[in-house]
């Protein structure tokens, strides 16, 4: 155990918790006590172990290695969440509050306005909030408290096509199925591929 004694003490010690994190996330294993070696030969000044033209040639590979472990886990996990959507999708569709459109979009109405319906060209303003199947929220305009205004054709297929279904003053429950989101590439930290999505969309305004 290392002996922090000062705040130069627990800033080294931090430096090498991000180093540790960085590499446990990493897809593929590797050597900790290599690499401390080569932590410590660099900082130190010693001549390296390897070679600048075996360092480039092994790098070149471990990123072609880290790569491939990732398309390899994205493949695993998007065939889990197509699995996952397949089955979520046909119990919802047996609620008889629940409409699926054509493309496969499935829509609840929470509350009804009575205001007009936006079109692809009109750019609205919305409250929304923004879960996984299992209820992690990955974004919301309402936590924030501040709505969010966007043009219609400038979101994902889901919203697009739901939207154009509210009249302002409506609030729909979304279940948008992968190909109508974010499809293989996911987005961000909580989406990953071939992830479907919920939204609570409350439509205040049409812009224009």
């Amino acid at each position: 155990m290392a002996n922090l004694q000062n705040d130069s003490d627990k800033t080294s010690y931090c430096l090498g918790m991000d180093i540790g994190m960085s590499f446990k996330k990493l897809p593929v294993e590797i050597n900790l006590e290599a690499a401390i070696a080569g932590i410590t030969d660099m900082y130190s000044g010693e001549k390296p172990q390897v070679g600048e033209q075996e360092f480039m040639e092994l790098m070149r590979k471990f990123q072609m290695e880290l790569r491939a472990a990732a398309e390899k886990q994205a493949a695993a996990a998007g065939a889990e969440n197509q699995k996952q959507e397949a089955e979520f999708l046909a119990k919802n569709k047996e609620d008889k509050d629940v409409v699926t459109t054509g493309t496969g979009l499935q829509y609840k109405v929470l509350k009804q306005g009575s205001g007009d319906k936006p079109t692809r060209e009109s750019t609205v303003t919305v409250h929304y909030t923004g879960t996984l199947p299992d209820g992690t929220v990955f974004d919301s305009s309402v936590q924030r408290g501040e709505p969010a205004t966007f043009p219609v054709n400038g979101v994902i297929a889901g919203w697009t096509e739901a939207l154009q279904l509210m009249q302002v003053g409506s609030k729909f429950k979304l279940f948008i199925p992968a190909a109508l989101a974010y499809g293989k590439r996911g987005a961000g930290q909580l989406i990953g591929p071939d992830q479907m999505l919920i939204f609570e969309v409350e439509l205040l305004d049409i812009k224009k």
